[in-house]
Protein backbone atom coordinates (compact mmCIF):
# COMPACT_ATOMS: atom_id res chain seq x y z
CA UNK A 1 0.00 0.00 0.00
CA UNK A 2 2.94 2.59 1.07
CA UNK A 3 4.18 1.51 -2.64
CA UNK A 4 1.37 3.02 -4.55
CA UNK A 5 0.54 6.10 -1.98
CA UNK A 6 4.22 7.09 -3.37
CA UNK A 7 3.46 6.95 -6.96
CA UNK A 8 2.98 10.19 -8.01
CA UNK A 9 2.86 9.47 -12.15
CA UNK A 10 0.10 6.78 -12.66
CA UNK A 11 -0.59 4.92 -16.07
CA UNK A 12 -3.97 4.22 -16.34
CA UNK A 13 -5.20 1.83 -19.37
CA UNK A 14 -8.60 1.65 -20.77
CA UNK A 15 -8.44 0.70 -24.25
CA UNK A 16 -12.12 0.21 -24.92
CA UNK A 17 -14.74 2.43 -26.02
CA UNK A 18 -15.85 5.94 -25.14
CA UNK A 19 -18.73 4.63 -22.80
CA UNK A 20 -16.24 2.48 -20.77
CA UNK A 21 -13.55 5.54 -19.99
CA UNK A 22 -16.56 7.77 -18.87
CA UNK A 23 -17.42 4.91 -16.71
CA UNK A 24 -13.91 4.94 -15.34
CA UNK A 25 -13.68 8.73 -14.35
CA UNK A 26 -14.83 7.57 -10.63
CA UNK A 27 -12.30 5.60 -9.97
CA UNK A 28 -9.62 8.33 -11.65
CA UNK A 29 -11.11 10.50 -9.70
CA UNK A 30 -9.92 8.32 -6.54
CA UNK A 31 -6.36 7.87 -7.80
CA UNK A 32 -6.01 11.45 -7.99
CA UNK A 33 -7.63 12.12 -4.32
CA UNK A 34 -5.83 9.43 -2.36
CA UNK A 35 -2.44 11.39 -3.29
CA UNK A 36 -1.90 15.11 -3.58
CA UNK A 37 -0.04 16.00 -6.57
CA UNK A 38 -0.70 12.88 -8.57
CA UNK A 39 -0.41 12.69 -12.14
CA UNK A 40 -2.85 10.79 -14.49
CA UNK A 41 -1.92 9.76 -17.93
CA UNK A 42 -4.74 7.83 -19.72
CA UNK A 43 -3.41 4.95 -21.98
CA UNK A 44 -6.84 4.57 -24.08
CA UNK A 45 -8.25 4.21 -27.84
CA UNK A 46 -8.90 6.38 -30.37
CA UNK A 47 -12.32 6.90 -29.45
CA UNK A 48 -11.22 7.42 -25.63
CA UNK A 49 -9.08 9.85 -26.49
CA UNK A 50 -11.90 12.04 -27.51
CA UNK A 51 -13.13 12.01 -24.00
CA UNK A 52 -9.91 12.11 -22.31
CA UNK A 53 -9.67 15.80 -23.55
CA UNK A 54 -12.62 16.58 -21.28
CA UNK A 55 -11.97 14.45 -18.20
CA UNK A 56 -10.91 16.88 -15.15
CA UNK A 57 -8.83 14.01 -13.64
CA UNK A 58 -7.20 13.39 -16.67
CA UNK A 59 -3.47 15.11 -16.97
CA UNK A 60 -2.40 13.58 -20.54
CA UNK A 61 -3.76 10.77 -22.85
CA UNK A 62 -1.78 8.49 -25.24
CA UNK A 63 -3.37 7.23 -27.83
CA UNK A 64 -2.61 3.03 -28.86
CA UNK A 65 -4.68 1.00 -31.12
CA UNK A 66 -4.06 -2.46 -28.82
CA UNK A 67 -4.29 -5.79 -31.63
CA UNK A 68 -6.15 -7.36 -28.65
CA UNK A 69 -8.94 -5.24 -28.94
CA UNK A 70 -11.83 -6.04 -31.30
CA UNK A 71 -12.38 -2.63 -32.94
CA UNK A 72 -8.91 -2.28 -33.92
CA UNK A 73 -7.97 -3.27 -37.37
CA UNK A 74 -5.79 -6.01 -38.78
CA UNK A 75 -2.06 -5.70 -38.18
CA UNK A 76 0.38 -5.91 -41.09
CA UNK A 77 3.49 -4.93 -38.73
CA UNK A 78 4.29 -4.91 -34.96
CA UNK A 79 6.13 -1.99 -34.57
CA UNK A 80 3.65 0.39 -33.32
CA UNK A 81 3.55 -2.53 -30.07
CA UNK A 82 7.40 -1.68 -29.83
CA UNK A 83 7.22 1.81 -30.63
CA UNK A 84 4.66 2.42 -27.56
CA UNK A 85 6.69 0.24 -25.14
CA UNK A 86 9.46 3.06 -26.32
CA UNK A 87 7.10 5.57 -25.11
CA UNK A 88 6.16 3.94 -22.05
CA UNK A 89 9.67 3.45 -21.02
CA UNK A 90 10.52 7.27 -21.70
CA UNK A 91 7.30 8.65 -19.60
CA UNK A 92 8.98 6.96 -16.40
CA UNK A 93 5.44 5.57 -15.06
CA UNK A 94 5.70 4.97 -11.00
CA UNK A 95 2.80 2.45 -11.55
CA UNK A 96 0.06 1.30 -14.04
CA UNK A 97 -3.81 0.98 -13.20
CA UNK A 98 -5.41 -1.35 -15.94
CA UNK A 99 -9.01 -1.09 -16.43
CA UNK A 100 -11.05 -3.77 -17.87
CA UNK A 101 -14.46 -5.13 -18.32
CA UNK A 102 -14.47 -8.91 -16.49
CA UNK A 103 -14.98 -10.81 -20.02
CA UNK A 104 -11.16 -9.02 -21.15
CA UNK A 105 -8.07 -10.32 -20.53
CA UNK A 106 -5.46 -8.12 -18.76
CA UNK A 107 -2.33 -10.18 -19.29
CA UNK A 108 -1.55 -8.19 -22.43
CA UNK A 109 -2.06 -4.88 -21.29
CA UNK A 110 0.07 -5.84 -18.17
CA UNK A 111 2.95 -7.34 -20.45
CA UNK A 112 2.98 -3.89 -22.49
CA UNK A 113 3.64 -2.18 -19.02
CA UNK A 114 6.15 -4.88 -17.89
CA UNK A 115 8.31 -4.62 -21.01
CA UNK A 116 8.04 -0.40 -20.49
CA UNK A 117 9.66 -0.72 -17.47
CA UNK A 118 6.58 0.37 -14.52
CA UNK A 119 7.24 -0.91 -11.65
CA UNK A 120 3.67 -1.53 -10.20
CA UNK A 121 0.74 -2.95 -12.03
CA UNK A 122 -2.52 -3.66 -11.12
CA UNK A 123 -5.47 -5.22 -12.03
CA UNK A 124 -8.82 -7.67 -12.02
CA UNK A 125 -7.59 -10.48 -13.39
CA UNK A 126 -9.59 -14.41 -13.30
CA UNK A 127 -5.65 -16.51 -13.78
CA UNK A 128 -2.76 -16.46 -11.79
CA UNK A 129 -0.49 -13.18 -13.18
CA UNK A 130 2.40 -14.59 -11.83
CA UNK A 131 5.22 -11.52 -12.46
CA UNK A 132 2.88 -9.60 -14.91
CA UNK A 133 0.85 -7.85 -11.97
CA UNK A 134 2.43 -6.59 -9.03
CA UNK A 135 -0.99 -6.04 -7.72
CA UNK A 136 -3.41 -8.80 -8.57
CA UNK A 137 -7.03 -8.27 -7.69
CA UNK A 138 -8.69 -11.62 -8.20
CA UNK A 139 -11.79 -11.41 -10.48
CA UNK A 140 -15.03 -12.40 -8.74
CA UNK A 141 -16.82 -11.89 -11.82
CA UNK A 142 -19.63 -13.46 -12.86
CA UNK A 143 -18.81 -16.10 -11.17
CA UNK A 144 -19.80 -14.83 -7.83
CA UNK A 145 -22.02 -12.20 -9.50
CA UNK A 146 -22.11 -9.02 -11.79
CA UNK A 147 -21.13 -5.18 -10.38
CA UNK A 148 -21.80 -1.91 -12.38
CA UNK A 149 -18.96 -0.97 -13.95
CA UNK A 150 -18.70 2.28 -12.03
CA UNK A 151 -18.55 0.43 -9.21
CA UNK A 152 -15.92 -2.85 -10.45
CA UNK A 153 -13.28 -0.07 -11.50
CA UNK A 154 -14.16 1.41 -7.48
CA UNK A 155 -13.63 -1.61 -5.85
CA UNK A 156 -10.08 -2.19 -7.59
CA UNK A 157 -8.16 1.12 -7.24
CA UNK A 158 -10.08 0.73 -3.30
CA UNK A 159 -7.54 -2.34 -3.12
CA UNK A 160 -4.82 -0.22 -3.28
CA UNK A 161 -6.37 2.25 -0.48
CA UNK A 162 -8.06 4.66 -3.50
CA UNK A 163 -10.77 5.95 -2.79
CA UNK A 164 -13.65 8.87 -3.36
CA UNK A 165 -16.47 10.65 -1.88
CA UNK A 166 -17.59 11.36 -4.90
CA UNK A 167 -18.62 8.59 -6.94
CA UNK A 168 -20.58 10.56 -9.95
CA UNK A 169 -19.32 10.62 -13.62
CA UNK A 170 -18.52 14.06 -14.63
CA UNK A 171 -17.07 15.64 -17.92
CA UNK A 172 -15.44 19.18 -18.57
CA UNK A 173 -17.66 20.98 -20.99
CA UNK A 174 -15.95 24.00 -22.53
CA UNK A 175 -17.72 27.03 -22.58
CA UNK A 176 -17.10 27.11 -26.63
CA UNK A 177 -18.77 23.90 -26.59
CA UNK A 178 -21.90 25.09 -25.02
CA UNK A 179 -22.01 28.47 -27.21
CA UNK A 180 -21.45 26.09 -30.69
CA UNK A 181 -24.77 23.89 -29.33
CA UNK A 182 -27.05 26.94 -28.85
CA UNK A 183 -26.40 27.87 -32.16
CA UNK A 184 -26.88 24.58 -33.93
CA UNK A 185 -30.46 24.85 -32.19
CA UNK A 186 -30.97 28.18 -32.84
CA UNK A 187 -30.17 27.40 -36.28
CA UNK A 188 -32.64 24.27 -36.45
CA UNK A 189 -35.51 26.76 -34.77
CA UNK A 190 -35.06 25.25 -31.47
CA UNK A 191 -37.24 26.96 -28.80
CA UNK A 192 -35.22 26.52 -25.96
CA UNK A 193 -37.79 27.99 -23.74
CA UNK A 194 -40.66 25.39 -25.33
CA UNK A 195 -40.27 21.43 -24.15
CA UNK A 196 -38.05 19.73 -26.23
CA UNK A 197 -36.21 16.36 -26.28
CA UNK A 198 -33.28 14.85 -27.65
CA UNK A 199 -33.31 11.13 -29.43
CA UNK A 200 -30.21 9.75 -30.22
CA UNK A 201 -30.88 6.49 -32.59
CA UNK A 202 -27.58 5.29 -33.05
CA UNK A 203 -25.32 2.27 -31.50
CA UNK A 204 -21.67 1.14 -32.62
CA UNK A 205 -23.65 -2.42 -32.50
CA UNK A 206 -26.25 -3.29 -34.21
CA UNK A 207 -27.24 -5.34 -31.49
CA UNK A 208 -27.64 -2.38 -29.25
CA UNK A 209 -29.99 -0.55 -31.58
CA UNK A 210 -33.70 -0.01 -31.37
CA UNK A 211 -35.53 -0.67 -34.59
CA UNK A 212 -35.58 3.05 -36.41
CA UNK A 213 -39.34 2.68 -37.15
CA UNK A 214 -40.34 2.24 -33.42
CA UNK A 215 -37.67 5.53 -32.51
CA UNK A 216 -39.85 7.01 -35.06
CA UNK A 217 -42.83 6.08 -33.72
CA UNK A 218 -41.89 7.48 -30.42
CA UNK A 219 -40.82 10.70 -31.82
CA UNK A 220 -44.68 11.12 -33.18
CA UNK A 221 -46.04 10.64 -30.07
CA UNK A 222 -43.81 12.97 -28.44
CA UNK A 223 -44.65 15.34 -31.38
CA UNK A 224 -47.98 14.90 -31.90
CA UNK A 225 -49.84 14.28 -28.36
CA UNK A 226 -47.09 16.23 -26.08
CA UNK A 227 -46.19 19.13 -28.18
CA UNK A 228 -42.53 18.25 -27.30
CA UNK A 229 -39.38 19.19 -30.18
CA UNK A 230 -38.02 16.83 -31.14
CA UNK A 231 -34.28 16.78 -32.02
CA UNK A 232 -32.65 13.86 -33.59
CA UNK A 233 -28.99 14.13 -33.58
CA UNK A 234 -26.26 11.46 -34.69
CA UNK A 235 -22.58 11.65 -35.91
CA UNK A 236 -21.65 11.74 -39.86
CA UNK A 237 -21.78 7.56 -39.90
CA UNK A 238 -25.44 8.03 -38.58
CA UNK A 239 -26.36 10.24 -41.28
CA UNK A 240 -28.66 7.30 -42.78
CA UNK A 241 -30.22 6.19 -40.00
CA UNK A 242 -30.94 9.68 -38.40
CA UNK A 243 -32.45 10.39 -41.63
CA UNK A 244 -34.72 7.24 -41.53
CA UNK A 245 -35.88 8.00 -38.69
CA UNK A 246 -36.71 11.86 -39.05
CA UNK A 247 -38.60 10.25 -42.64
CA UNK A 248 -40.99 7.21 -40.46
CA UNK A 249 -41.65 10.39 -38.13
CA UNK A 250 -44.48 11.62 -40.90
CA UNK A 251 -44.10 14.98 -39.27
CA UNK A 252 -42.96 18.16 -38.82
CA UNK A 253 -39.42 18.04 -37.00
CA UNK A 254 -36.17 20.05 -36.91
CA UNK A 255 -33.54 19.35 -39.27
CA UNK A 256 -31.14 16.80 -37.19
CA UNK A 257 -28.40 18.39 -35.69
CA UNK A 258 -24.75 16.84 -36.32
CA UNK A 259 -22.52 17.68 -33.70
CA UNK A 260 -19.27 18.21 -34.65
CA UNK A 261 -17.34 16.47 -31.69
CA UNK A 262 -17.75 14.92 -28.76
CA UNK A 263 -17.63 18.45 -26.54
CA UNK A 264 -20.45 19.15 -28.90
CA UNK A 265 -22.37 16.33 -27.89
CA UNK A 266 -22.04 16.65 -24.41
CA UNK A 267 -23.18 20.29 -24.67
CA UNK A 268 -25.82 19.24 -26.78
CA UNK A 269 -27.14 16.34 -23.98
CA UNK A 270 -26.22 18.99 -21.33
CA UNK A 271 -28.94 21.81 -22.85
CA UNK A 272 -31.28 18.50 -23.34
CA UNK A 273 -34.54 18.25 -20.53
CA UNK A 274 -34.17 14.72 -21.62
CA UNK A 275 -32.26 12.50 -23.90
CA UNK A 276 -33.71 9.15 -25.46
CA UNK A 277 -31.00 6.71 -26.43
CA UNK A 278 -29.84 3.11 -26.54
CA UNK A 279 -27.11 1.56 -24.70
CA UNK A 280 -24.02 3.58 -26.31
CA UNK A 281 -21.68 6.28 -25.48
CA UNK A 282 -24.53 9.09 -25.37
CA UNK A 283 -26.12 7.45 -22.42
CA UNK A 284 -23.07 7.53 -20.41
CA UNK A 285 -22.47 11.23 -22.01
CA UNK A 286 -25.76 11.90 -20.23
CA UNK A 287 -24.90 10.68 -16.39
CA UNK A 288 -22.07 12.51 -16.52
CA UNK A 289 -23.63 16.03 -17.90
CA UNK A 290 -26.59 14.60 -15.71
CA UNK A 291 -29.27 14.78 -17.99
CA UNK A 292 -31.93 12.09 -17.22
CA UNK A 293 -32.05 9.16 -20.24
CA UNK A 294 -34.52 6.92 -21.34
CA UNK A 295 -32.20 4.27 -21.98
CA UNK A 296 -33.17 1.76 -24.81
CA UNK A 297 -30.80 -1.02 -22.76
CA UNK A 298 -30.41 -4.26 -25.15
CA UNK A 299 -29.52 -7.24 -23.05
CA UNK A 300 -26.07 -7.64 -24.59
CA UNK A 301 -24.43 -7.37 -21.14
CA UNK A 302 -25.96 -6.10 -17.85
CA UNK A 303 -23.28 -3.89 -16.29
CA UNK A 304 -23.53 -0.32 -18.28
CA UNK A 305 -26.71 0.99 -16.99
CA UNK A 306 -26.58 5.13 -16.59
CA UNK A 307 -24.68 5.67 -13.12
CA UNK A 308 -26.64 8.37 -10.59
CA UNK A 309 -28.81 9.96 -13.00
CA UNK A 310 -32.53 9.95 -13.28
CA UNK A 311 -33.49 7.30 -15.88
CA UNK A 312 -35.65 4.64 -17.01
CA UNK A 313 -34.02 1.52 -18.82
CA UNK A 314 -36.20 -0.25 -20.84
CA UNK A 315 -35.73 -4.09 -22.50
CA UNK A 316 -37.15 -7.11 -22.64
CA UNK A 317 -36.17 -10.31 -21.01
CA UNK A 318 -35.33 -12.77 -23.21
CA UNK A 319 -33.53 -16.39 -22.93
CA UNK A 320 -30.77 -15.69 -24.77
CA UNK A 321 -29.60 -12.62 -22.79
CA UNK A 322 -26.13 -11.65 -21.69
CA UNK A 323 -24.91 -12.76 -25.43
CA UNK A 324 -22.19 -10.08 -25.04
CA UNK A 325 -22.54 -9.66 -28.83
CA UNK A 326 -22.40 -6.77 -31.44
CA UNK A 327 -24.70 -8.24 -34.06
CA UNK A 328 -27.55 -10.29 -32.68
CA UNK A 329 -26.75 -14.12 -32.65
CA UNK A 330 -30.73 -15.48 -33.32
CA UNK A 331 -31.32 -12.13 -35.73
CA UNK A 332 -34.47 -11.44 -33.43
CA UNK A 333 -33.34 -8.66 -31.30
CA UNK A 334 -35.99 -9.25 -29.42
CA UNK A 335 -34.67 -7.52 -25.88
CA UNK A 336 -35.13 -4.25 -28.09
CA UNK A 337 -37.89 -5.21 -30.45
CA UNK A 338 -40.37 -6.21 -28.30
CA UNK A 339 -40.54 -2.81 -26.57
CA UNK A 340 -43.56 -0.95 -27.38
CA UNK A 341 -42.99 2.53 -28.24
CA UNK A 342 -46.12 3.30 -25.97
CA UNK A 343 -43.57 2.02 -22.68
CA UNK A 344 -40.57 4.71 -24.00
CA UNK A 345 -43.03 7.61 -24.63
CA UNK A 346 -44.79 6.38 -20.96
CA UNK A 347 -40.81 6.65 -19.48
CA UNK A 348 -40.33 9.97 -21.34
CA UNK A 349 -43.48 11.41 -19.62
CA UNK A 350 -42.37 10.27 -16.22
CA UNK A 351 -38.66 11.25 -16.16
CA UNK A 352 -40.10 15.03 -17.99
CA UNK A 353 -42.85 15.05 -14.96
CA UNK A 354 -40.23 14.05 -12.21
CA UNK A 355 -37.29 16.31 -13.32
CA UNK A 356 -38.88 19.24 -14.56
CA UNK A 357 -39.51 21.41 -11.29
CA UNK A 358 -35.59 20.80 -10.23
CA UNK A 359 -34.11 20.70 -13.57
CA UNK A 360 -33.65 24.48 -15.23
CA UNK A 361 -32.67 23.49 -19.00
CA UNK A 362 -29.02 22.92 -19.66
CA UNK A 363 -28.10 23.05 -15.80
CA UNK A 364 -25.65 21.17 -14.52
CA UNK A 365 -27.50 18.12 -12.70
CA UNK A 366 -26.26 15.00 -10.26
CA UNK A 367 -29.12 12.68 -8.90
CA UNK A 368 -28.96 9.45 -7.66
CA UNK A 369 -30.44 7.17 -9.96
CA UNK A 370 -33.83 6.27 -10.60
CA UNK A 371 -34.40 3.23 -12.86
CA UNK A 372 -37.58 0.99 -14.09
CA UNK A 373 -37.08 -2.30 -16.49
CA UNK A 374 -39.33 -2.86 -19.02
CA UNK A 375 -39.77 -7.13 -18.84
CA UNK A 376 -42.15 -8.71 -21.05
CA UNK A 377 -41.85 -12.25 -22.10
CA UNK A 378 -40.86 -13.15 -25.38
Amino acid sequence: MSRWSAARSLLCVRLDALGDVLMTIPALRALRESAPGRRITLLTSPAGAAAARLIPEVDDAIVYAAPWMKATAPRVSSAPDFEMIEQLRAGRFDAAVIFTVYSQNPLPAAFLCSLADIPLRLAHCHENPYQLLTDWVPDPEPREGIRHEVRRQLDLVASIGARTTDERLSLRVPDAARARARALLAERGVDLARPWVLLHPGASAPSRRYPPERFAAVARRLALDDGYQVVLAGGPSERPLVEQVRAAMATPCPPPVEPGDLAELAALIALAPLLICNNSGPAHVAAAVGTPVVDLYALTNPQHTPWQVPSRVLNCDVPCKYCYKSVCPLGHHACLALVPPDAVVQAARELLAATRPVRPAGAARHTGALELAWNERS
